[in-house]
C-alpha cells in the first residue's frame, strides 16, 4: 500500500466489514425473540436451529468465497473463471439441498439418526424448504462481496448488510403477525429473503468495479481453474468440516440429558457468542488486504488483533458473569427464566471463544496470503475431530447436560486448532518476513 498502514487505518479498512458481520451476528438474536414468542417456543426454536445446522453444511462449500474473490480476482480473466466456479459450486449445493429434502431421506437423518422428536422433525423440514435459496444466494453474495473488499469498497459492503437486516425483518415481521406462520417457518423465511436481497444488492454496487475488470488486461499471473481448485479446495474443505460441528452438536445433543433444552437454548447462546466472534471474523480478510508478501505489517496487524481480543472477551464474560446475563436471555430473548438460568453455565465455557476466534481469524490470513491453506484444513480436522470426542465422552461416558458438554467440547477444539496453527504460522513469518 502507498500510504503508511497505522492502526487508524487498519480500524477504518475493518469498522466496516466489522459491522457487516455484527448485523448478520444480530440476525440471530432477532429471530430467536421472535419465535421465542410464537406459540410452542421450545419445538420451534428446536427446530430452527435444527434447519439452520443442515443449511449451514450445505452452504459450507462456498463460505470461504469472499477470501478467494478478495485474494485471486485481479483482471477480467481471473474475474470470469472465479465466477463460473462460484456458478458450478452453487449449482451443485442447491442439488445437495433438494436431496436432503427428500422425504425418506430427511426423516432417516432427522428421526433415526438424530432420534429428534416427531414434531420437530416436521417443523425442521417446513423450514428447510424455505431455506433452499439460502446456500447459493451466500455463494452469489460472498463472491461480489469479496471485489468490494479488494476495491477498498467496504463500507459497500455493510450498507448491503443493512439492506438484508431491513428486509429479514420486514419477512420476519410479517411471517409472524401477517401470515401466522410457525416460528420456525418466520426464522426460515427471514434468512432466506434477507440473504437474497443483499446478494442482489451485492450485484449493483459491484457494476462499476466489474466493469472496470473486464477493461484490465490479463496479469502476467494467468489464473486457471486448476489453479482455482488448488488454491480454493482446501479453503472449501476447511468450511465444510467446520460447519459440520453445528449439526453435528445437534445430533449429540438429541441423545445427551435434557436434550429439549439443550437444542432449545443452542441457537440463542449461539446467536450471543456469535456477536462477539463477529468482530473477529470479518479480521481475516483486513489481514489478507495489509499483511504484505512480506509480512511488512505483520506486528501492527498483531497490536491490533491483540487489542481486538481483549474487547470481545471482556463484553461477552461481562454479560456472562453479571446480571446482564438476566436482562440478555430472559428480557431480550423472551428465554423463560428456566431456560435463561439454563443457559448460564454454558455461556460462561464460551466466553474466552470471541478472542480464540479473533487469533483464528490472524491465523488463516498469513496463510491464505502466502498460499498455504493445507494447515488450515489440518487444523479445523483436528478442532472438529476433538470436538466430536468430547461430545461423546461427556455425553456418553458422564452424562453431562447437552448444552454444557457443547459449550466444553467448542472450546476444547478451537484450543487446538489454535496451537496447531502457531508453528505453520510462524514459519511463514520468519520465511516471509522483510
Amino acid at each position: 500500500m502507498e500510504q503508511r498502514l497505522t492502526l487508524k487505518r487498519i480500524f477504518v479498512f475493518w469498522y466496516p466489514l466489522s459491522a457487516t458481520w455484527l448485523m448478520m451476528a444480530l440476525e440471530g438474536p432477532f429471530i430467536a425473540a421472535i419465535i421465542a414468542r410464537l406459540p410452542e417456543p421450545k419445538y420451534n426454536l428446536a427446530a430452527y436451529g435444527v434447519a439452520f445446522a443442515f443449511a449451514l453444511i450445505v452452504e459450507a462449500p462456498v463460505i470461504m468465497m469472499l477470501s478467494a474473490s478478495t485474494a485471486l480476482v485481479k483482471d477480467r480473466i481471473s474475474f470470469v473463471k472465479l465466477k463460473r466456479f462460484v456458478y458450478w459450486l452453487n449449482g451443485l449445493i442447491t442439488a445437495l439441498m433438494l436431496v436432503i429434502l427428500i422425504p425418506d431421506i430427511f426423516y432417516f437423518l432427522a428421526v433415526n439418526l438424530m432420534e429428534l422428536p416427531q414434531k420437530v422433525a416436521v417443523l425442521t423440514h417446513g423450514a428447510l424448504w424455505i431455506l433452499l435459496p439460502w446456500p447459493a444466494t451466500i455463494g452469489y453474495r460472498r463472491f461480489y462481496q469479496g471485489l468490494l473488499i479488494r476495491h477498498n469498497l467496504t463500507r459497500r459492503v455493510a450498507y448491503g448488510t443493512v439492506i438484508r437486516l431491513t428486509s429479514m425483518i420486514i419477512a420476519g415481521l410479517s411471517g409472524a403477525l401477517i401470515f401466522k406462520l410457525p416460528g420456525a417457518y418466520v426464522g426460515a423465511l427471514a434468512l432466506s429473503t434477507g440473504v437474497t436481497v443483499e446478494a442482489l444488492a451485492s450485484r449493483l454496487m459491484t457494476w462499476q468495479v466489474v466493469k472496470s475488470l473486464q477493461q484490465q488486461q490479463e496479469t502476467e499471473e494467468t489464473l486457471t481453474y486448476r489453479s482455482i481448485v488448488k488454491f480454493y479446495y482446501p479453503l472449501a474443505l476447511t468450511s465444510l468440516i467446520a460447519l459440520a460441528v453445528q449439526p453435528m452438536i445437534t445430533f449429540f445433543l438429541g441423545q445427551s440429558r435434557m436434550a429439549l433444552e439443550s437444542l432449545a437454548v443452542l441457537p440463542v447462546i449461539n446467536s450471543l457468542v456469535f456477536i462477539f466472534r463477529s468482530f473477529g471474523l470479518s479480521f481475516q480478510e483486513v489481514g489478507i488486504t495489509f499483511l504484505g508478501q512480506n509480512n511488512e505489517n505483520f506486528k501492527l496487524l498483531l497490536k491490533f488483533a491483540l487489542l481486538l481480543m481483549g474487547f470481545v472477551t471482556g463484553s461477552l464474560v461481562l454479560i456472562g458473569f453479571t446480571p446482564l446475563h438476566d436482562v440478555w436471555f430472559f428480557k431480550l430473548s423472551g428465554l423463560n427464566r428456566e431456560l435463561t438460568d439454563f443457559a448460564r453455565i454454558p455461556v460462561r465455557i464460551l466466553s474466552l471463544l470471541p478472542a480464540m476466534s479473533v487469533l483464528l481469524s490472524f491465523q488463516r490470513s498469513i496463510l491464505v496470503t502466502h498460499r498455504k491453506t493445507g494447515p488450515i484444513t489440518s487444523a479445523t480436522v483436528i478442532e472438529v475431530g476433538l470436538i466430536a470426542l468430547s461430545l461423546f465422552v461427556l455425553i456418553k461416558y458422564f452424562d453431562w447436560i447437552g448444552a454444557v458438554a457443547a459449550a466444553l467440547a467448542l472450546m476444547i477444539g478451537r484450543s487446538a486448532c489454535n496451537l496447531y496453527l502457531l508453528r505453520p504460522v510462524s514459519m511463514a513469518v520468519r520465511k516471509h518476513v522483510v
